[in-house]
């Protein structure tokens, strides 16, 4: 009895160990959470596109049925990684062969199906040491694949706009660059410092903000502030919070949505016509999805996924000055009631509280109604409703801070309060803020759509996701697809947002280093 209680408690064991040893590997995590989403997708495609169409006497569409058996075959290999990873790893070898990491090598061509999970999966199983460089220069090159691949859909489109090939040149062109990025990576930065052969590389890193690239704009400041190191053994704080970041596989792909809408924001300047997310046709009125209007069209006729596109630019755009506003106002507030205390602290808070005593959305509608439907007072509207959040969040901060010595020395020094506050305490209030600002440009952006639903919010004319979202709703019952694509939008930007945020409050948090 003893000897077999004593095989369950060494299985038991055997399987924590196990379960330590594939949560701990990258390959392992990329690759199931691809072949999961895979087989969700394969599932839902099935049910979708071959058993109802089948049910309702429909025809099943040849595009269909090839979309369907291209996932079908991603998930058979998927599932065949998996299970060799997580074979290897927990066998008697402990690592994954060279075999299996070749398989890798299939896997990422099915980027061009959209399934970017697959070709993350498959760049981080190639690789066997990988560090953040590798890393960001992947995500780097798959936003630029992503929007390429986005853009070329107005291939199908009866017109282009005339900078189309311009805009897909530029996106081509960096795309390759990235690529030679990446060999960079694996020759010159995988020391205690990048080589200098390796700055170059970082300079064209760089130049991907201009595309909206933030994961390529990322990759080259990590290697600048590297490389300018005097000290290789003490570590660049910053640099090892974005480590800590990307150790957190949720964050980081809320990360890569929050960038590819930055990115495509930008991109659609370029590759799509504006006219075709405003102008009325009606002889495409009501248009189901195809090629040609990948998500449909509304009952004007404009193609509710370059509506869509659109509406990214102009709800980031709202989320992130309504988000910098508050933080810009409350952070002086809350400095200033902080550090200073007594009467000053009494009257700012106090205000704060009157402000903070009414519901956001009520304060929202309110400044609206009185000064009327606009962007400008949108946000307004939405900035005023989140000051006193982050006036507390300063002054709590500040009150922790203004008693250390730093203080004290800068004070026992002659500095003057207005350069102990914004060059000592601020810059040190700064974390909890932008784990506070992160989550709350997704907060924006749910209430910008939510007010323009109501419509007091972004001009009706305007393709903003809440005016999209309008539009469809009333044709719930006959043409769902019109509604239930700009909501899937904004439940994809928010939840980037949330995760992209947690995982930051981890990353900054020292408790978790």
């Amino acid at each position: 009895m003893a000897k077999k209680e004593m095989t369950k408690n060494e299985s038991l064991y055997l399987k924590k160990v196990n379960r330590r040893k594939l949560s701990g590997s990258l390959e392992y995590t990329t690759s199931k959470l691809a072949y999961q989403v895979t087989a969700v997708l394969v599932f839902a495609l099935v049910i979708w596109q071959i058993i109802l169409p089948l049910a309702t006497g429909k025809e099943i569409g040849t595009i269909s049925a090839v979309l369907t058996a291209v996932y079908g075959v991603e998930f058979l290999l998927q599932f065949i990684v998996v299970k060799r990873i997580e074979k290897e790893i927990t066998g008697a070898v402990g690592e994954i062969s060279n075999t299996t990491r070749k398989l890798g090598i299939l896997l990422v061509p099915f980027v061009v199906t959209g399934n970017f999970l697959l070709f993350i999966a498959g760049a981080m199983l190639i690789k066997k040491e990988k560090n953040l460089e590798y890393q960001l220069s992947v995500y780097a090159l798959l936003v630029n694949i992503f929007i390429i691949l986005i853009s070329l859909f107005n291939l199908f489109k009866d017109t282009l706009v005339d900078t189309f090939w311009l805009g897909i040149g530029f996106y081509a062109l960096y795309s390759v660059l990235n690529v030679v990025v990446i060999g960079a990576v694996n020759k010159y930065t995988f020391g205690k410092k990048p080589d200098k052969k390796f700055m170059p590389f970082a300079v064209i890193s760089l130049l991907g903000i201009a595309l909206g690239n933030v994961f390529s704009f990322v990759l080259g400041l990590i290697t600048i502030g590297k490389y300018r190191n005097k000290n290789e053994e003490v570590s660049v704080e910053w640099i090892d919070v974005i480590k800590r970041l990307f150790r957190n596989y949720t964050a980081v792909i809320g990360m890569f949505f929050v960038v590819l809408f930055i990115g495509i924001s930008i991109g659609s300047n370029l590759t799509f016509d504006y006219d075709i997310a405003i102008a009325n046709n009606f002889s495409a009125r009501l248009a189901e999805p195809s090629l040609m209007y990948p998500f449909g069209c509304d009952d004007y006729g404009r193609c509710v996924f370059t509506r869509i596109i659109f509406g990214a630019s102009i709800s980031l755009i709202v989320g992130l000055v309504s988000t910098v506003v508050p933080i810009i106002i409350g952070g002086i507030l809350g400095a200033i009631a902080g550090f200073y205390g007594g009467t000053r602290d009494n009257a700012i808070m106090r205000v704060m509280d009157v402000l903070n005593a009414v519901p956001s959305i009520l304060l929202a509608i309110a400044i609206i109604a009185a000064f009327g439907v606009s962007t400008m007072n949108l946000i307004l509207a939405l900035s005023v409703s989140v000051i006193p959040s982050y006036a507390r969040t300063v002054r709590a901060q500040v009150l922790g801070i203004s008693n250390q010595e730093f203080v004290e020395a800068a004070k026992a020094c002659g500095a003057k309060n207005g350069t102990i506050i914004f060059k000592h305490i601020i810059p040190n209030s700064l974390a909890p803020v932008i784990v506070q600002a992160t989550m709350g440009i997704g907060s924006a952006v749910l209430s910008t759509s939510s007010l323009s639903y109501l419509g007091i919010g972004v001009e009706a004319h305007i393709p903003e996701w809440g005016n999209v979202l309008k539009a469809g709703s009333t044709f719930l019952e006959t043409n769902p697809y019109i509604a239930i694509y700009p909501g899937l939008a904004i439940i994809i930007i928010v939840l980037a947002f949330n995760f992209f945020g947690d995982g930051l409050r981890d990353a900054l948090d020292p408790k978790l280093k």
